[in-house]
């Protein structure tokens, strides 16, 4: 049985419908993230979940108990919020205990479990000190321990780690997916960034308009996205307007306008004069000089319109006869040669007949 089960939950906030008829099961011990744009209801399922709002219809389910009706502080669950509402007067020990002492814990336990928390989130040299003095990982961590030392069966990550430092989002990230695994404590984690969410989660549920678009795991979001928007969502990825020419169990034939045929595959049964969307991934494009060969079923002819040097790789965007603008990420391997393609270059762009995926409109 799921630790935690929504059952066609609806929220309206008067005409809006904030969460439409949503539906998930979580398990114990899973790192399960809701993503999707501002706006698109997953913070509205979080605050349904703490108790801080109650669905206008459907039920929430813990250990297969409903939690109708249960305050936030009855739930056995913690919150930890994007600003991380910490009391700036207590020292880090003293923001820790906090949860603890409401409990009406003894003295202590309170001592013993701060300590364990504040080991577990390497701030143990860190307890005497105030939120103020300390550095912007560091405040994230006593958050966490806050949300940790009252050993909640579910925890509530509201956009915790929007940190503007790159290296410390992802020193943060590191130390996080280490904590769920050393805790085994289930995580909810609400983020708009799809980066954060592949990094982390075991699973994830793309949101939209209030409703869960996929739900998987992040490589199947990856390579198999069940529609235009999540693939659109998640990560870069080129989108060509397509429709069925043929369809077979071991070819499948688009047409693009302007362009010509594409090889591609599918197993599901297509019929000829389908519309839809031919969804590829700009790492499995290869660039070659228009006088190179390549042994791949697809190739088009185009101009490098322009590029963009990212160190270990360069994006190349390229212009094909229809007008089309292809993006392409090619590996800056040679040794002495950072780019191979210059602005301008008539080039061919090549990829194999199984590297895209054909979604319907």
């Amino acid at each position: 049985m799921a630790l935690l089960e929504l059952k066609n939950i609806t929220r309206r906030f008067g005409s809006l419908e904030a969460v439409k008829d949503v539906t998930l099961s979580i398990a114990a011990g899973e790192f399960f993230t809701l993503l999707g744009p501002s706006g698109c209801g997953k913070t509205t399922i979080l605050r349904m979940l703490a108790g801080f709002d109650a669905p206008d219809a459907g039920d929430i389910l813990l250990d297969g108990v409903s939690l109708a009706g249960v305050p936030p502080e009855k739930r056995p669950l913690h919150t930890v919020f994007q600003s991380y509402a910490l009391f700036p007067h207590m020292t880090v020990a003293g923001n820790v205990a906090f949860p603890l002492e409401m409990a009406g814990r003894s003295g202590d336990e309170i001592k013993r479990r701060v300590a364990e928390t504040l080991s577990l989130v390497h701030l143990t040299d860190k307890a005497a000190q105030f939120p103020p003095e300390l550095s912007g990982g560091q405040t994230q961590r006593v958050a966490l321990a806050r949300g940790l030392v009252n050993q909640p069966r579910l925890l509530l990550l509201d956009e915790p780690l929007a940190a503007p430092d790159a290296n410390l989002r992802e020193e943060t990230q590191a130390a996080l997916i280490a904590l769920q695994r050393a805790v085994g404590i289930t995580f909810v984690f609400v983020t708009h960034s799809q980066q954060e969410a592949l990094a982390l989660s075991h699973r994830i549920g793309v949101m939209k308009d209030g409703r869960i678009e996929q739900c998987d795991e992040p490589d199947k979001l990856y390579t198999a996205p069940a529609n235009r928007f999540v693939a659109d969502f998640i990560g870069k990825i080129n989108l060509i307007d397509v429709e069925v020419a043929a369809s077979s169990k071991v070819l499948l034939t688009l047409r693009a306008a302007g362009l010509g045929e594409i090889a591609a595959t599918d197993p599901r049964p297509l019929k000829p004069g389908e519309r839809g969307a031919f969804a590829l991934r700009p790492e499995l494009i290869r660039i070659y000089g228009h006088q190179e060969s390549a042994d791949l079923k697809n190739r088009f002819a185009g101009r490098v319109k322009e590029l963009l040097y990212l160190g270990d790789v360069t994006l190349y965007k390229v212009e094909l006869a229809n007008g089309f603008v292809v993006e392409a990420l090619m590996p800056n391997a040679a040794p002495g040669r950072a780019k191979f393609h210059e602005v301008g270059d008539a080039v061919a762009v090549c990829w194999r007949h199984d590297a895209g995926v054909f979604l319907r409109a």
